[in-house]
């Protein structure tokens, strides 16, 4: 039974079933786990967290006296660099006594996406981590990262899906995983998905490249071509993964199909079953594009990403063959023909970067930040336009590359701020 109570009536033994507060806010992983950890009862005291939401079924009710376990620890002063606490997590329920998010403007939910983003990376890190020490993974604690991420997704829109491009080669692979979640997420609202199946493409996304864990760092990070033997070891990863996500026990069996065939192709040239039509599963074929998308407009050991909008019309030659059309198409339409982070020529012969879509409006005419100046050769003061807005006369004619340009860190035109380590 849940139970709302204040941060000060908190004693170890309760189970924390949801803090009063954004899980991004809070110092915590995790929304829900058992507070058995003095410094973590600390933590929560000194968070200034008015309300807490603690779950009498799981842990003691309030006023009940502490067992035995919990009766010699007394509370200490909140450790700087103490760890998030290691617990044992429930998935929270979102909508029991949960407060919609107020809307917010596009440079709040840059500044919160950027946040979600690292917080998302960090806790991917160390459960991937864990899974490549023999540890098996936590599915709550994943879709504990799967809701905030929707809930960025469906609240921002392309905001946390730009910023997730933008990746280290250090991070790579943990930041693929969180920017194929939130284009997972993305495509199966735009194609009408049930939520818990939304939520089900979400989690996939989150695990699909799970099966990295079991592919040595150095083939992983390696800057030059791979041998043989090397390649075989990265296209072995799917069925490591699915190995690994069936050792969870109740483990969504979405992620389980995604995590095996995100690499499978149409024409049956893909890995590792060499499945082709109907027998690659929706959420799968979604899989596949969502993978690719977010691998090529990425910059990788080995070389730099393309173009959001130019990896689009590559993506569309590879229709039919490769990758499902219909789902293809649900797809641009809900990144946009120009996707955020895209650098155009307009008519004036000025460049500018594309910094997002106005809802019900073309895809041809997004909202634009204008820099550069062509005839002058030079960096102008930023302008905003909204290319769809009435008797505006201005017009994209093509899409451009940075380097043809010699323009550094194109990106802080529209994320506002150097690109994210």
């Amino acid at each position: 039974m849940l139970k709302k109570i204040s941060s000060s009536e908190l004693v170890l033994g309760m189970y924390v079933e949801r803090l009063g507060r954004s899980w991004l806010d809070t110092p915590f992983w995790t929304r829900s786990f058992l507070l058995d950890s003095p410094a973590d009862l600390a933590r929560i005291r000194t968070a200034r967290l008015c309300e807490v939401w603690i779950d009498t079924a799981r842990g003691l009710a309030l006023a009940a006296p502490a067992p035995a376990c919990f009766a010699s620890l007394a509370v200490e002063p909140p450790v700087a660099d103490a760890k998030p606490a290691a617990a044992a997590v429930a998935v929270a329920d979102t909508g029991a006594g949960a407060e919609a998010d107020p809307p917010r403007s596009r440079d709040e939910e840059l500044a919160h996406a950027r946040r979600l983003i690292k917080r998302s990376r960090q806790a991917v890190q160390t459960m991937f981590d864990e899974v490549r020490m023999g540890k098996a993974l936590s599915a709550a604690q994943a879709y504990e990262l799967v809701d905030d991420i929707a809930a960025s997704v469906q609240r921002g829109g392309d905001v946390l899906i730009g910023l997730a491009r933008l990746k280290t080669a250090d991070n790579y692979t943990y930041m693929h995983s969180v920017a194929v979640c939130a284009l997972m997420t993305a495509l199966a609202r735009e194609l009408g998905l049930a939520p818990e199946q939304v939520r089900s493409a979400g989690l996939a996304g989150l695990l699909h490249d799970i099966g990295k864990m079991a592919v040595p760092l150095a083939i992983l990070n390696k800057p030059g071509s791979l041998s043989e033997a090397e390649f075989a070891s990265v296209r072995a990863h799917p069925v490591a993964g699915h190995r690994m996500l069936q050792e969870v026990g109740e483990i969504d069996p979405v992620a389980l199909d995604v995590c095996l065939h995100h690499h499978e192709k149409l024409d049956g040239s893909g890995y590792p079953k060499g499945l082709c039509g109907e027998e690659i599963s929706l959420f799968a074929r979604m899989g596949a594009i969502c993978d690719v998308y977010d691998a090529i407009t990425s910059n990788r050991p080995y070389k730099q990403g393309w173009c959001p909008a130019e990896s689009l019309r590559r993506m569309a030659a590879w229709r039919g063959g490769h990758l499902d059309a219909q789902l293809f198409a649900a797809f641009v339409k809900c990144l946009g023909i120009y996707p955020l982070g895209t650098l155009v020529r307009l008519q004036s012969e000025r460049l500018a970067v594309v910094v997002g879509q106005v809802p019900g409006k073309p895809l041809t005419s997004p909202t634009v930040r204008v820099f550069f100046s062509i005839r002058a050769g030079t960096c102008i003061a930023p302008t905003v336009i909204d290319l769809a807005a009435p008797g505006c006369q201005e017009r994209i004619v093509s899409t451009e590359s940075a380097a043809q340009w010699r323009l550094q860190d194109v990106d802080r035109y529209w994320a506002g701020e150097p690109a994210m380590a």
